[in-house]
């Protein structure tokens, strides 16, 4: 059987230290670590150890994917009478079977707060993915940290084969994201807010971010370089990239920041960090007052629609996009362009308009 790697008590910190190094971790990891506590207590090594691994990933929205599926997984085992660091390989193809039956779980109407019930649809390929790779990354973690080699029972298991060209979530076109700004900038529900809401959606917007990147951003961040006003993010992956912001999303921010120098660029009314649901409700709540169509737009989504449309763009360069986009690869920048599934845009149509003139002409 495999060992468990020896650590000492989750909540002991050598004697030589003043504070607990694990005070350094990063929410997602703080919170999955009080989660597992309140399941394993401290003397158990589970908390560290996944707590440990969440707080290991460069980026936030890999901290936060790689929790939630940790969860999932957690949950399984326990259930199987397993303990997560003991999974061998048959209950880890059965959790991948699971997956893809398991209904997931959802709010409780009328429910106390914070309620939830598995009653909702099954998990989506990417979502199974994403468990299955939270697991196989977390037993990758323990090989690492262990003494003794720990085998990773999900190398055998099979993945949902994931389309990287497809996306469910559908978009919003140029002239719809026009009144989405004038929305907030003008009738947001709540007065106080609306300056927040129109720099916000101006920055993530021209700027092609992700939203962990702009939530994560601090107004000390901001400069000026070349004759660019700028804004210095970590992008995925974990490296720093600086950002020309361009003139109307300069002035809607200074607007909004009243000569604010300090703390977090986007934060609530006590200075606290902003969230990602909150930006998730904004958006709905703006796209309602604007009349459009309800359809599911993550934050993310604002990121596939400012690409999208600048490749639309005349003259369009997609090694341009491509970096303002900070994706490594121009592979997966077209897999962000929404137009390339437009059937609008096949080539078909130029092509069968050229062949029926002709056959037209030789009919003639």
């Amino acid at each position: 059987m495999t060992s468990t790697p020896v650590l000492p008590a989750p909540r002991t910190a050598p004697a030589t230290l003043h504070r607990d190094p694990r005070d350094q971790w990063p929410e997602h990891a703080r919170k999955l670590y009080e989660y597992l506590v309140g399941l394993y207590g401290e003397d158990d090594p589970l908390p560290t150890l996944a707590a440990g691994w969440v707080a290991h990933q460069r980026s936030v929205n890999t901290q936060k994917t790689y929790a939630r599926g940790f969860k999932v997984f957690e949950e399984f085992a326990r259930d199987h009478g397993a303990h997560p660091v003991h999974v061998k390989c048959m209950l880890a193809d059965a959790f991948s079977k699971y997956l893809e039956s398991a209904p997931t779980w959802q709010r409780v109407k009328g429910g106390a707060r914070g309620e939830m019930a598995r009653t909702g649809e099954p998990y989506s390929d990417a979502s199974r993915a994403n468990a299955l790779s939270a697991a196989s990354s977390f037993f990758t973690y323990l090989d690492v940290v262990s003494d003794d080699g720990v085998k990773n029972p999900f190398d055998a298991v099979q993945r949902p084969v994931i389309d990287p060209d497809f996306s469910p979530t559908e978009g919003y076109t140029e002239q719809q994201w026009i009144e989405l700004l004038l929305t907030a900038r003008d009738r947001h529900r709540v007065a106080a807010y609306r300056k927040r809401a129109y720099a916000l959606l101006l920055v993530l917007y021209t700027c092609c971010l992700r939203i962990d990147s702009l939530l994560n951003a601090r107004v000390e961040h901001l400069g000026y370089d070349k004759g660019h006003h700028v804004l210095q993010v970590k992008v995925k992956g974990g490296s720093w990239r600086k950002k020309p912001i361009p003139p109307v999303a300069w002035d809607a921010l200074q607007d909004y920041l009243d000569g604010r120098t300090d703390g977090w660029l986007f934060c609530t009314a006590t200075g606290n960090q902003l969230d990602e649901p909150a930006v998730w409700r904004l958006l709905r709540s703006l796209a309602q007052r604007a009349g459009l169509r309800e359809i599911n737009h993550p934050p993310h989504g604002v990121k596939v629609d400012a690409i999208t449309h600048a490749l639309a763009k005349k003259d369009a360069r997609i090694d341009k996009v491509q970096r303002w986009a900070d994706h490594k690869d121009s592979r997966t920048t077209q897999r962000y362009n929404r137009r390339k599934a437009l059937l609008d845009d096949s080539p078909g149509y130029a092509l069968a308009t050229d062949v029926a003139s002709a056959l037209e002409h030789g009919a003639a």
